[in-house]
């Protein structure tokens, strides 16, 4: 049964209570709408460093710092989401707080440059812990105005915190690509753990609809970024040589592809699935880093399919810029394929993701012939556009089975 709670008028302070995990017509706060823009800035500007990295023929490297920093955007990211979704009371130092995590991400994004270019992570790390330190803030907070999860709340507190110190001595070690990489990916991982060591003490009550909502704006979010990457890229190719069929191929392409995603990321019931399986949290939660980062990865690929489709003074061979859009496009078709399997406690559709991401793995190779990039986009999006056509079908015969199955019950 629902709870239907109107909405409150702001107060400067309140005790921060969990919200009720079936509250009526939860939807994402305009606080959570600016968050989230905040952090299109961020993700807008890894996708840029990544493009620019693997065209000047630094693949390997670029593609480790756009890692480190896309994990940092989105751990910052689903943190602040699950806890809004326990106790967002809105209520002033519940603004400021929050506020302060959205500086934190500037900071990052301004340093993302250095990372890049020359691995210096000394800004994007500052901004990193300004955003967790202002988390464990909220859990200091929520600890004292939820008596039955307090455990919880400082287990959060105690766990970010050793974690922080972390990446502030991580500092102190040698810059090289080594020291740096090991270092990180051991502090990834003990950020990973803390979440899953503080819920065995007690369930965060987090809103399953509200949830589903949070992640299906990132998700277009990022595939918004495809749009800007794209419209950019053709702005640029435009004033510089005109229109060419190669810049035209690719475009058309990159439309379509977006089409396909989106329409095979939103024909799940995600909200349903949450609230009838409430142990999915950790998998889905972090299940999603896939969809989220193949989407990442692949607004970098579109941009340099455009820069490569009608001149190539990139540091880059066409199969391999193929494969930056066709690698990122089957990981996305895993990820929603294994968030599905998850929910339903099935395989089904195994076989046609598998045959999709088979013929993924060999598009790019269609770069070599005269169509160029637009060959290799135009492959993937066709296997794209193809396995969401195959979905949507047998998403419409099993809603006919069911509604023929209803109609024989009503007759009854």
């Amino acid at each position: 049964m629902s709870i239907a709670t109107p909405p409150q008028p702001f107060r400067w302070r309140r005790r921060m209570r969990p919200r009720p995990i079936h509250q009526a017509g939860r939807t994402s706060t305009p606080l959570e709408l600016l968050f989230d823009l905040v952090f299109v800035v961020a993700v807008g500007s890894a996708v840029t460093q990544l493009a620019e990295g693997v065209g000047q023929g630094q693949a390997a490297r670029s593609l480790v710092s756009f890692a480190m920093v896309f994990f940092a955007i989105w751990w910052a990211w689903m943190n602040f989401t699950w806890f809004a979704s326990s106790y967002d009371i809105d209520d002033g130092p519940y603004r400021l707080t929050v506020m302060l995590q959205m500086a934190g991400v500037l900071i990052l994004a301004a340093g993302l440059v250095q990372a890049f270019r020359d691995f210096d992570w000394t800004a994007g790390t500052v901004g990193y812990v300004v955003m967790r330190l202002a988390q464990i803030s909220q859990w200091i907070r929520a600890g004292r105005g939820d008596p039955e999860r307090r455990v919880t709340a400082r287990r959060y507190v105690i766990g970010i915190g050793l974690v922080q110190v972390g990446w502030l001595a991580r500092l102190a070690l040698p810059t090289t690509e080594g020291w740096t990489t090991a270092s990180f990916a051991a502090l990834a991982v003990a950020e990973l753990a803390v979440p899953t060591w503080a819920e065995r003490a007690s369930r965060t009550a987090w809103h399953p609809h509200h949830i589903a909502e949070r992640y299906g704006l990132f998700t277009l979010i990022l595939l918004g970024e495809l749009v800007a990457v794209a419209v950019t890229g053709v702005q640029v190719e435009l004033n510089s040589t005109g229109l060419t069929p190669g810049l035209t191929g690719v475009s058309a392409a990159s439309l379509v592809l977006l089409f396909a995603l989106w329409w095979l990321y939103f024909i799940s019931p995600m909200a349903e699935h949450l609230a009838n399986h409430r142990e999915l949290a950790f998998p889905w939660g972090y299940g999603h880093v896939s969809i989220f980062a193949g989407l990442a990865v692949l607004g970098a690929g579109l941009d340099l399919a455009v820069g490569i489709s009608h001149h190539n003074d990139l540091q880059v061979g066409v199969v391999a810029v193929g494969y930056l859009v066709s690698v990122p496009v089957a990981v996305f078709i895993a990820g929603v394929w294994a968030l599905e399997a998850w929910a339903d406690k099935t395989r089904r559709g195994l076989v046609v993701v598998s045959m999709a991401v088979a013929a993924l793995a060999g598009a790019p190779w269609l770069g070599l012939t005269p169509l160029g990039a637009a060959g290799a986009v135009g492959a993937v999006t066709v296997v794209a556009a193809t396995l969401t056509a195959v979905v949507m079908l047998r998403a419409a015969a099993s809603d006919k089975t069911e509604t023929d199955h209803q109609d024989l019950i009503d007759c009854d």
